[in-house]
């Protein structure tokens, strides 16, 4: 008798991590797990002894805990609202008939390899507006496939694999990276209280990286991903484009194109009138644009769905596909039609991930590694591959690049300085680890939008959670691989990461 082999639904996988977490927590809280670890205070720039212990969640506060805070916790959960919003207006770009109309004009006469580079290219570069990529570009992703007769998990795939793996990849400053610049400043203080170091610190290796990343990643997703993808069964006939879909693709594009505009003038400091959506408090421009106090970093999911909802409307009454307000209506929710079960994942998820945060069993991992990295006596190559291989494990913990970050700097950087390595390629290191296993762990925000999207293509077997992950292993090997050779090749060779930065420091000089 052959014993048929059960697939956990995601739902169903999450349910289990949160009953594993609790039983884990529980032993760990039971033999006194903690960790001790050193932070910088940003004032005095001297060093911060801090404890921090697993909580037990199935004790009396930590079910109190979950039972007070699972409404909120989805409520407040980032990828929640994040998503029924950008779906609103992707469902009047579908309904209208726009995305259809445009994206088999881009695809009609392109080579599939192109589009693939094209697509990977723009999300890692999308990573410098923070996590709106992954509801941005995971549906143009699966959109661009699906119009271009192919498989559009194959789109999903490579869109979030380049969001995730290419999180640190940013030729500019993001708003995160200038968070952790900070933290990287004040470690580096600790030794020298002068050291400081510009915002264009890793411009050129992240520039040999995002295009070293584009390329390779297209390679695996067309050699490697699709063809395990099998074909996709389209449903819909192959569009002819007439002269009223083309018509309403010059209005649509030509209306989001005059919006994007008005919004760039608004995001630029210093001219009449513009400015506005900025944070003028802020010294750093990427703190103006992305800061907590930012009104274009508020409404930045806003300004993206009223750019689709202004296309979508532009195009539909061209074509006359919208003809009253009750069209309208209709097209603005089409996307939120069959949401039921992406409500209940999204559920299930921001409660893992609510009760492992309150566990603080990431954070106690980190912290130990934080010790154990204070510790080495290796120098060099040897530093590096030791210090990125640890941080890669925090990662799968601790995802947050800004938590993780504000304990390990006050080891790593004095670390990597002592070493004559520079803090700034200590922060890169830091990137490269947080980056490689990124993709792979549940514990990620927006990996629950990932599958959610797999779910809402899938066509064949049942999408289970560490399947989607399997889908990841060949990136995130590629990813270890980029990230190993150009560190170590430019550790080794010295050349400038980026204006005024070196791999090597001499402090105190």
């Amino acid at each position: 008798m052959i014993k048929k082999k059960i697939k956990l639904s995601p739902i169903m996988t999450f349910i289990v991590l949160i009953f594993a977490t609790l039983l884990i927590s529980g032993f760990l809280h039971f033999i006194n797990v903690q960790s001790q670890y050193s932070s910088v205070n940003k004032v005095t720039n001297e060093l911060v002894n801090n404890v921090v212990e697993v909580k037990n969640i199935l004790s009396p506060s930590g079910i109190k805990h979950i039972a007070t805070t699972a409404v909120s916790s989805f409520v407040e959960f980032t990828p929640l609202a994040t998503l029924i919003i950008v779906l609103i207006g992707i469902g009047i770009l579908e309904s209208t008939g726009f995305t259809k109309s445009f994206f088999t004009l881009i695809t009609r006469n392109a080579k599939k390899n192109t589009l693939t580079f094209i697509l990977i290219l723009i999300s890692l570069l999308f990573s410098i507006l923070g996590d709106i990529g992954y509801v941005v570009m995971l549906p143009i992703g699966a959109l661009l496939f699906k119009y271009g007769r192919r498989n559009p998990l194959g789109g999903i795939i490579a869109s979030f694999a380049s969001l995730s793996f290419g999180e640190g990849i940013n030729i500019l400053l993001s708003s995160t990276d200038s968070s952790l610049l900070t933290m990287t400043t004040n470690a580096a203080k600790t030794l020298d209280i002068n050291y400081e170091v510009g915002i264009f610190f890793s411009l050129f290796i992240m520039t040999v990286l995002l295009i070293i990343t584009a390329l390779i990643f297209t390679k695996i997703t067309e050699k490697r991903i699709m063809p395990k993808l099998g074909k996709y069964e389209h449903t819909e006939e192959e569009l002819v484009l007439t002269n009223k879909e083309l018509r309403g693709l010059i209005i649509g594009i030509g209306l989001g194109i005059l919006y994007a505009l008005l919004i760039i003038y608004m995001i630029i400091p210093g001219l009449p009138l513009s400015g506005a959506l900025l944070d003028h408090g802020a010294d750093r421009y990427i703190d103006m644009l992305f800061g907590s106090n930012s009104l274009f970093n508020k409404g930045f999911i806003f300004i993206v769905t009223l750019f689709f909802v202004i296309i979508g409307l532009g195009y539909g009454f061209m074509t006359k596909k919208i003809k009253n307000n009750n069209d309208i209506a209709e097209s603005l929710g089409h996307s939120l039609d069959d949401i039921g079960s992406i409500l209940v994942l999204i559920f299930f998820a921001s409660l893992f991930i609510n009760v492992f945060e309150e566990s603080n069993i990431g954070i106690v991992l980190t912290a130990a590694i934080s010790n154990l990295i204070s510790s080495l006596t290796f120098n060099g190559i040897g530093l590096i591959v030791i210090v990125l291989l640890l941080i890669m494990l925090c990662n799968i913990f601790c995802p947050s690049p800004i938590l993780k970050w504000s304990i390990l700097s006050a080891s790593v950087v004095p670390l990597f300085m002592n070493s004559s390595i520079s803090p700034e390629f200590a922060q890169i290191v830091f990137t490269a680890g947080d980056s490689i296993t990124n993709g792979i762990t549940p514990l990620l925000t927006f990996f629950v939008i990932y599958i959610a999207f797999m779910e809402k293509y899938n066509q064949k077997d049942t999408i289970t959670l560490f399947g989607s992950i399997r889908y990841m292993i060949p990136y995130a090997s590629a990813s270890m691989l980029i990230w190993f050779v150009v560190l170590i090749g430019w550790y080794l060779i010295g050349l400038p990461i980026g204006i005024g930065s070196l791999p090597g420091v001499i402090y105190g000089a």
